[in-house]
């Protein structure tokens, strides 16, 4: 949904001339009000996801509470269409709590994209340069989780091998307890520096 919006903020360039700079700084504020406008969107159809599952929950409570009552009197006949009834509300249902999670979720990391770009925005709008996202202290702590996880990254001979040796520069070959120890500091390490 943000593309539009971090396509032009990796474009943008301190280079530019004041009247390019403004124009794409205008340019990138349209896109943060679509982008805003979407999340409304999205907000709205969380809302109406959770009316029609706490509506389908009731439904779903008022057939089983009639089954209870078709049960103590002895309608099969009732119970039989009742129980029909019962197993397409619950269906509905799980398929409403299914949608409403992935709802959130989606809601969730598009708030949180849209925090990032307008913190973007408002950097660039201030006249300091864009910065690389991948430059970012989140995405560099990614990286060098990732490279622990994964055993480092490649060495010249293919092989992945540990951290290099601060002396001689070469990769120092670890057993898997010691490469997980490591991760582990280097992931407790990580989680102080970000504060949590």
């Amino acid at each position: 949904m943000l593309d539009e919006l971090r396509d032009a903020l990796g474009a943008f360039s301190s280079r530019l001339n004041p009247d390019e700079r403004r124009r794409a700084t205008h340019g990138m504020r349209d896109a943060l009000v679509h982008a805003k406008l979407a999340l409304r969107d999205l907000a709205a159809a969380k809302a109406a996801t959770e009316a029609r599952l706490q509506a389908e929950r009731t439904e779903l409570e008022t057939v089983r509470r009639r089954m209870g009552y078709a049960v103590e009197i002895g309608d099969t006949e009732t119970v039989a269409i009742a129980e029909r009834f019962a197993a397409q509300h619950a269906e509905r249902v799980a398929m409403l709590e299914t949608k409403l999670m992935a709802q959130e979720q989606e809601l969730t990391v598009t708030e949180r994209d849209y925090e990032a770009m307008s913190v973007e925005l408002r950097r660039v709008m201030s006249g300091l340069p864009a910065q690389d996202p991948a430059a970012s202290p989140e995405a560099a702590a990614a990286r060098e989780l990732d490279e622990l996880l994964g055993d480092g990254p490649p060495s010249g001979d293919g092989s992945f091998g540990g951290s290099p040796d601060t002396a001689s520069g070469t990769p120092v070959r670890r057993t898997r307890a010691e490469r997980e120890a490591v991760a582990d500091d280097r992931l407790a390490e990580l989680k102080r520096r970000m504060g949590k």
